[in-house]
């Protein structure tokens, strides 16, 4: 199994649609990127620790490729707003691509290349390497899911 981290905008919908997919056989919720040790929710929505709301996927390389997850998350939020997705604002629901191995970063950023091609304004994701994840509060884990909600709704 291999991992991968994305952040773009809040986790509950990333999450959502990352769980969805065949090859994907866990994900979790959580804060990455930021000065404070083991945030809560209330830290992050201060905008001040500096965490971005992610969701750390776990995948079977042999059935979905690094490149694929990169293409959904690509394709399912906006990387050219800096710092907000929707009516979400603030630091924490920026896009970021979080890389674990010189390999992932090398995807990510011909990723980011490729996908520059399909927007009109300039790509703001980041592409950072992967820092210590701290795993949100529980009742955030597969939040639609557990509503019977397939997105948020916008």
């Amino acid at each position: 199994m291999d991992k991968a981290t994305f952040a773009a905008g809040c986790f509950w919908g990333v999450e959502a649609t990352f769980r969805r997919l065949a090859g994907v056989k866990s994900t979790q919720v959580g804060y990455i990127g930021g000065r404070m040790p083991n945030p809560t929710y209330e830290d992050v929505c201060t905008d001040e620790t500096g965490h971005a709301e992610a969701v750390e996927v776990t995948f079977d390389p042999q059935v979905i490729s690094y490149h694929d997850l990169l293409e959904v998350f690509w394709a399912n939020h906006d990387p050219t707003t800096k710092d907000r997705q929707g009516p979400d604002v603030g630091t924490q629901y920026r896009s970021v691509i979080f890389f674990d191995s010189p390999e992932q970063e090398t995807e990510a950023r011909a990723s980011l290349e490729a996908a520059q091609k399909r927007f009109r304004r300039p790509i703001v994701t980041q592409i950072l390497p992967a820092a210590e994840f701290w795993r949100a509060e529980e009742y955030h884990q597969q939040y639609l899911e557990k509503r019977g909600l397939a997105h948020c709704h916008l």
